[in-house]
């Protein structure tokens, strides 16, 4: 068994890192190599690289895209430490016999959902540039840091599936506020469980809401759902919080409401291009908060994690389907 796998560990930060019991058990599998490789390589490149490797357990990058898939026939399994898998052609993966599984959704719902709040009272709150002054040695200046609260605001959350209605449940239950829930997917009675209220148009969102939650999941149908027509029917002074995907917003739309003073203050987790560096226009604003795409790192998220990835590796060597896949056609399963 050990001699016909070998498995890549590709551009994930943290998997085998905090819980190394992980890289022991696929240890027992075959052998294991961690490949850190440009976001943006190119299909064949990126199947040359990992010439020989028949399982991947990826992050959210790099795209296994169809000329990916063209070179690399032998590939069993990409297992994604994560639940998204936009970065991944299902039809190319199809075609080649590859699974493609990911991470239960419940496994993250938590981390991200609290992480999405949390990041949004950082900024309502101007909690990062108050903290920064402290160390400036400057408590004294503390007046300049009167912020806004978040109970009993009118709050848009956008996207109320696994993670988007754990936000909904928070907000309205912890923050008493009034819950807008834009999500063409859901029924009112799938969106009143939780707390919100289910709008048809995303308009209504944009027009009524003091704060908006993103939450969706990036199809070719919400690609930039954010750009200037709909910062431009937003209230004024609104905060926005995006734990989901960065290529939801417009980023030069964002930067503009920011100039103008139509976004009160942002905060995300995520970009339509990572990482991302310290030059991105959005760090050129003191009410922009920006982390790397870590809402889904807390000890109790990683360790879930990691194990639906083992499990699924585990699975794969014996033939056997892995839980939670979103692509199950192969000839390598029995």
């Amino acid at each position: 068994m050990t001699n016909e796998n070998k498995i890549a560990i590709v551009n994930s930060s943290s998997f085998g890192k905090i819980f190394p019991d992980h890289l022991e058990r696929l240890n027992k599998l075959g052998e294991v190599k961690s490949f850190s490789v440009d976001s943006e390589i190119d299909g064949k490149t990126l199947a040359e690289t990992l010439q020989g490797y028949n399982i991947i357990i990826s992050s959210v990058t790099p795209f296994f895209t169809q000329e990916f898939f063209d070179h690399k026939d032998e590939l069993k399994l990409i297992s994604r430490h994560g639940i998204g898998y936009n970065n991944i052609d299902l039809e190319a993966a199809k075609a080649h016999n590859t699974v493609v599984s990911i991470v239960a959704p419940l496994v993250e719902r938590d981390a991200v959902a609290e992480n999405n709040v949390t990041n949004l009272l950082s900024v309502m709150r101007q909690t990062a540039p108050a903290a920064r002054r402290v160390l400036d040695d400057k408590w004294e200046e503390r007046a300049q840091f009167v912020g806004h609260g978040l109970s009993g605001k009118t709050v848009g959350v956008i996207g109320v599936g696994n993670i988007g209605s754990r936000v909904v449940e928070i907000l309205r239950y912890g923050f008493r506020c009034e819950v807008l829930a834009y999500d063409p997917y859901k029924t009112a009675l799938e969106i009143e469980q939780f707390g919100a209220r289910k709008v048809d148009e995303l308009d209504e969102v944009l027009v009524n809401s003091d704060v908006i939650a993103l939450c969706a999941s990036l199809n070719e149908g919400n690609y930039h759902m954010l750009s200037e027509e709909e910062f431009s029917k937003m209230k004024d002074n609104v905060y926005l919080s995006n734990t989901a995907r960065g290529a939801l917003i417009k980023e030069e739309a964002l930067i503009a409401a920011l100039e103008n003073g139509k976004v009160a203050g942002f905060a995300t987790d995520v970009l339509e291009e990572e990482p991302g560096r310290a030059n991105h226009p959005y760090l050129a604003f003191e009410n922009v908060l920006m982390t790397p795409h870590t809402s889904a790192y807390t000890m109790e998220c990683l360790e879930g994690m990691g194990d639906k990835c083992v499990s699924d590796c585990e699975a794969i060597v014996l033939g056997k389907l892995p839980h939670t896949v979103v692509q199950a056609v192969s000839h390598y399963v029995n």
